[in-house]
């Protein structure tokens, strides 16, 4: 006999389970029951839920099988659709749909190589000047990369993504090069000669053609590879639950609470918790990264031997610029059509786009006459941020007003009450990846820029991309024409505003970072910045791409060196108090 109860015991505590999930998954219409009770046996619940359901935590319950939607939030004008459709054309990858080959086929850096090529004979308009086998000042280096598999066979395929520089450490100069697909294998490199004296080229490949087609497709199909979550709580029961752009919904998923922002459109959803309201959301914070995204062949797409791995030369890599041929001017733009935004030089970033005179700000009281009876609203990431520790700390006349905002996050404020200086620092909306920010402080940037008066002692900077690179790019269009339309208004009521946007940057990459904030996501988001605001009077655009990429020494850093910063600042700050008005005065 009591063989036979063993053999049905397991079927007797399942029926037990199940009763006491379903007794706990209806407790919220025991209206006599305390709090404290509630609680209890909903941790109870959960528990059990666990020990049924290994290897599933609370953050990472969804669907692999769930879709994206992107076509949430304010609907864009035909124009603006216009735009977009033009924009996602011309950003198109080469080779993206290319079918899957083997790893040995992609592109290998150890086996790849570039050569500089010579210098056209003199009298060929090409700006060499001179004797044959020399380049001069105000001409151009070309260089030819060769790509090739693990095999060493010649790629005959494009894709690659390739960065290039020239740099000189001992003069303290360097700039950005222009890398043009052949899609053939070869890519064409065109680098301005700046500065005479010695020169190094070097070229970096980020990522093989075939790791890019990777990350385009993560990119696409797993937007949630960087999850959120939002603490509910309210008296003594508190939850946490997942929250994204989009959540899949259905009968395996809880329903949502809906944060749209109701004047921007921008979509917003948590998981509404199974005993709490959907205004009882405390705050916001970064859940973690997805794991186990890629296959076993895919994830040898992605080693530190082929991550920003250096292309070597056959042949020299460095040459001597010699000075500028008599008559012609440091950027000869029938030679070099390709004009970055500028290039250092003893250390200092020299603009070639058309601007006030870069000055140096070297030290404290140069900073504070400039900013005296100023208001620098900063808006954005950690990036910006930069910006106002930066002042922060070199300011001692800044006071920083800073009570109980978390670190790394804020909001933040810094006053010179003497000299009437206001600094001021608020992270953007989500997404972003801060650890814990309060559900009062989640602002977008739009709707700041809608509640500033603006005018002639205003500076406002906006940095916004980097918590984007594991969207798809329609996402970051659409925040983009929110915060572009804020800034056209801001501009239209109060046309004496300064609006400085920082671009994206490169940073250091491993396996790993590579695949949420990769330099190929960066880039491409990088480009879509700079066509929604190009053309936009008012708007001062800051390279930080061409800032961090072009400098001699420092490394590429999601946040850039100190150095970089204050080339930065020195830019902005030139812009808000410009030489040639304090000569005139």
């Amino acid at each position: 006999m009591g063989g036979n109860l063993s053999k049905y015991a397991p079927i007797f505590l399942v029926l037990a389970l199940s009763g006491i999930l379903f007794l706990l998954r209806n407790i919220h219409t025991l209206e006599r029951w305390n709090c404290q009770s509630v609680s209890s046996l909903y941790q109870l619940r959960t528990s059990i839920s666990s020990v049924l359901k290994p290897g599933t935590g609370p953050f990472l319950a969804l669907d692999h099988n769930q879709t994206f939607c992107l076509h949430l939030g304010q609907e864009p004008s035909s124009e603006e659709a216009h735009e977009e459709r033009y924009l996602l054309d011309a950003l198109a990858w080469p080779g993206a749909n290319r079918p899957v080959e083997p790893v040995r086929k992609s592109s290998d850096p150890a086996h790849s190589f570039f050569v500089i090529q010579p210098p056209p004979p003199p009298g060929s308009g090409s700006g060499s000047g001179g004797q044959l086998g020399t380049w001069r000042v105000g001409g151009k280096l070309e260089v030819l990369v060769h790509m090739q598999d693990f095999l060493g066979q010649p790629k005959r395929h494009g894709g690659d993504f390739l960065l290039a520089r020239i740099r000189s450490p001992e003069l303290g100069a360097g700039v950005s090069g222009r890398v043009v697909d052949r899609r053939d294998g070869l890519y064409a490199v065109e680098l301005p000669l700046l500065w005479a004296g010695p020169a190094q080229v070097e070229v970096t490949l980020v990522h093989s053609a075939e790791a890019v087609g990777v990350l385009r497709r993560l990119r696409e199909e797993r937007p949630d590879r960087v999850y959120f979550k939002s603490l509910f709580r309210s008296g003594f029961l508190s939850e946490t639950t997942v929250c994204n752009l989009c959540l899949p919904t259905g009968a395996k998923q809880a329903a949502l609470c809906n944060y749209t922002d109701a004047r921007t459109g921008e979509p917003w959803y948590c998981y509404k918790p199974r005993l709490l309201d959907c205004d009882t959301r405390v705050n916001h914070a970064k859940g973690g990264y997805k794991k186990n995204l890629l296959t076993t062949t895919e994830s040898l797409l992605f080693s530190t031997f082929t991550i920003k791995a250096p292309v070597q030369a056959i042949g020299m890599d460095n040459i001597t610029i010699l000075p500028a041929a008599k008559g012609l001017s440091l950027m000869h733009r029938d030679v070099a059509k390709f004009v970055p935004s500028g290039y250092y030089y003893q250390g200092s970033w020299r603009p070639l786009s058309a601007m006030p005179p870069m000055q140096q700000f070297n030290d404290s009281s140069a900073i504070t006459q400039c900013l005296s009876g100023k208001l620098f609203y900063m808006f954005g990431d950690s990036t910006v941020r930069q910006w106002f520790e930066y002042l922060n700390a070199f300011v001692p006349e800044l006071k920083e007003f800073n009570l109980y905002s978390p670190k790394n996050v804020g909001p933040y404020m810094a006053v010179d009450s003497v000299n009437n200086i206001l600094l001021s620092y608020r992270c953007h909306g989500p997404p972003i990846r801060f650890s814990t920010v309060s559900s009062s402080e989640l602002r977008y940037v739009a709707n700041e820029l809608d509640g500033l008066p603006g005018g002639p002692d205003t500076i406002v900077a906006i940095s916004i991309w980097s918590h984007f690179s594991t969207f798809p790019l329609e996402v970051y269009l659409r925040r983009l024409r929110h915060i572009r339309r804020a800034v056209a208004r801001l501009l239209d009521r109060a046309p004496g505003t300064l609006v400085v946007v920082r671009t994206a940057n490169p940073q250091q990459l491993d396996p790993e970072v590579s695949l949420y904030n990769s330099d190929w996501f960066s880039v491409q988001l990088d480009a879509v910045l700079r066509a929604m605001f190009r053309g936009l009077q008012g708007v001062v655009l800051l390279d930080a791409w061409d800032m961090t990429l072009a400098h001699p020494t420092q490394p590429h850093l999601l946040h850039p060196a100190p150095d970089i910063v204050k080339n930065m600042i020195d830019l902005i700050l030139s812009h808000v108090c410009p030489a040639s008005q304090e000569k005139k005065s």
